[in-house]
């Protein structure tokens, strides 16, 4: 291999993750193979994205598209709706708090799919395969991929971006440890009589978070997480029935209720891999994380990992698969995965247990967050870029010190 040129890299997995990398890959001017088929227009999701993830969608080209169709989310509220002994007091964030107009727009996946699918077909430094990868093989010095259509492509750095089950993660011999909730997603939109005024609000309830998240006019998405049994009732019901129930659940915070069609269930579970590289692949997206739906952390941890192995890369250029890459992507990832799938697991640990001091402590910290604006001011600045709450944290006590 010529030590002058840049290695290619190859994207597995054409969901929001895949394209996304293949897209930031090639935006630093490395040659990329994606594979992966047609990404998939009928999802009816949307996925809240937080400030810093937008600017990179936005350096990538594909935010104008897609813009028009999202709502911001200026508001975030938390409300304890159990009916447990110890309740929880309401919690507010602000975006205004941390000098921020938004914290993030909630963009539906049926607009953002196709906005990042249609630049990854322009872009000429992206050839996009159309097939699945059948085997891996993975060599000292390459990775390769056998394609079902019969071709094999081989890269310095594989990019493992194929979903919570990745087929790249297991033929790099990376483990994991996985748990299995005893709770389901049930996710659609809804039309509503009031204005949500850009604000979204994630009742806790005994079974896991009924969250609300603004869309443009009169329209929110719905996250409502149950027994898996409570979800194939629900999703049974008729129109006028669930509407209802949704209304209740929301204790008719957004008037009356209309829910639309295309209802979706999703079994939770929770995958931690036992590291983020390993021979000549690297994890991101639900390859490197999977976690219940709480605080809108997902695609927004997936995005983080490809700006930062991107970041990588661009320091490893004639080889950014190598050993001493991948080990620094790994040290990098590492305390934002582990603390963010550590904290939303939780949470959610925290509202399905009938056990007194986890609803004390539960309710304990939402009430210090509630009553104290500069802890809040901190965790919605980590909430959106991770160590830049200690940055003002310190920045804080710096000044108070001088004075």
């Amino acid at each position: 291999m010529d030590h002058q040129q840049t290695a290619r890299i190859l994207v597995a997995g054409s969901g929001p993750a895949g394209l996304i990398a293949a897209l930031g890959f090639a935006d630093a001017g490395f040659p990329v193979t994606l594979v992966g088929p047609e990404a998939n227009g009928q999802d009816g999701r949307t996925t809240a994205l937080m400030t810093p993830a937008l600017k990179i969608l936005e350096r990538l080209g594909v935010l104008d598209e897609v813009r028009s169709k999202a709502a911001p989310l200026k508001v975030m509220r938390i409300v304890d709706a159990t009916n447990r002994l110890i309740r929880s007091p309401v919690v507010i964030f602000r975006a205004s708090e941390i000098g921020e107009q938004q914290f993030g727009l909630n963009l539906p996946n049926s607009a953002l799919n196709p906005a990042l699918a249609g630049a990854v077909a322009a872009h000429s430094g992206i050839e996009w395969r159309k097939a699945m990868v059948e085997t891996w093989r993975l060599e000292a010095d390459h990775a390769h991929a056998i394609l079902s259509d019969g071709s094999e492509v081989a890269a310095s750095l594989a990019v493992a971006a194929d979903g919570r089950l990745s087929p790249a993660r297991e033929a790099a011999g990376i483990s994991t440890s996985a748990r299995s909730y005893p709770q389901a997603a049930l996710v659609l939109n809804f039309g509503h009589r009031s204005d949500h005024a850009f604000t979204s609000t994630e009742f806790h309830t005994e079974t896991g978070p009924f969250t609300q998240v603004p869309l443009p006019g009169n329209r929110s998405s719905l996250v409502w997480v149950v027994e898996p049994e409570t979800a194939k009732e629900l999703v049974a019901l008729n129109d006028a029935t669930l509407s209802m129930r949704v209304e209740q659940r929301m204790q008719s915070m957004l008037g009356r209720v209309s829910v639309e069609p295309g209802r979706q269930i999703y079994a939770l579970s929770g995958v931690t891999p036992r590291c983020f590289a390993r021979n000549r692949v690297a994890l991101v997206g639900e390859a490197a994380h999977v976690f219940p739906p709480i605080g809108a952390q997902g695609l927004n941890l997936g995005i983080r990992d490809i700006d930062d192995l991107v970041g990588i890369a661009c320091e490893n250029r004639t080889d950014p698969g190598a050993i001493k890459a991948l080990a620094a992507y790994d040290f990098r990832r590492r305390p934002d995965i582990l603390a963010r799938s550590g904290a939303v697991n939780l949470l959610n640990k925290s509202l399905l247990s009938d056990m007194l001091p986890a609803q004390m402590a539960r309710s304990a910290g939402l009430g210090v967050l509630g009553g104290f604006a500069p802890l809040r001011a901190f965790f919605m600045r980590e909430g959106l870029r991770p160590g830049s709450g200690f940055a003002a944290l310190a920045g804080g006590l710096r000044k108070q010190v001088r004075r």
